[in-house]
């Protein structure tokens, strides 16, 4: 037998509790997102998500399973037709909670919970982690010292250029140089 959770129930009995997330789930399966309780929504979490990938497998047994919770047909065919081929690539994390603030007659805390519609970011991971996306100023930063070091690369090797045919005459004046007094001795 499943353990209870702990602390009060939504309704007051775990069969009005049961009836309460059903129809939340209904709802929220109906209109993409819903206003209630923040401890609603933390409770009605899990079973939309369960009943999301229910539906993701597709075959007639989870059709049933998904039907003893959401009563509404029309509701369940929409899960099974379009929520989950939305859902298709993403593992999990179907639903996104967002706290309002307080109710204005109670002062209960509100949340937001809604279905998932931005596309999934796949990251694809190697061995090593993957460095963090540059900032624009970093960018810019780098790309600077890029054309700096290529400015100075440049300079260089004009300067050794520049040594090389310095070099090259006073060679060439060497070679002279020793031929002549090689060409003195012939003569001689």
């Amino acid at each position: 037998m499943p353990k209870p959770t702990k602390g009060a129930r939504l309704g007051g009995s775990p069969a009005h509790e049961r009836l309460i997330l059903a129809n939340l789930a209904t709802d929220l399966f109906r209109h993409g997102k819903i206003r209630t309780t923040v401890t609603k929504a933390k409770r009605l979490r899990p079973l939309a998500e369960r009943l999301i990938t229910k539906a993701k497998k597709g075959d007639i047994h989870n059709r049933r399973q998904v039907l003893t919770v959401v009563k509404d047909k029309g509701v369940v065919h929409h899960l099974f037709t379009e929520i989950a081929t939305t859902f298709a690539e993403r593992p999990g994390g179907y639903t996104r909670i967002t706290k309002i603030g307080a109710r204005k007659g109670d002062n209960a805390p509100m949340a937001v919970i809604e279905l998932v519609t931005e596309p999934l970011n796949t990251v694809t991971r190697t061995s090593a982690p993957a460095a963090a996306p540059a900032a624009p100023a970093q960018e810019e930063q780098q790309e600077q010292q890029e054309q700096t070091e290529a400015k100075t690369d440049a300079d260089t090797e004009a300067k050794a250029e520049t040594e090389e045919s310095a070099e090259a005459p006073a060679e060439a004046k060497s070679d002279d140089a020793a031929e002549a007094p090689e060409a003195k001795k012939d003569e001689a």
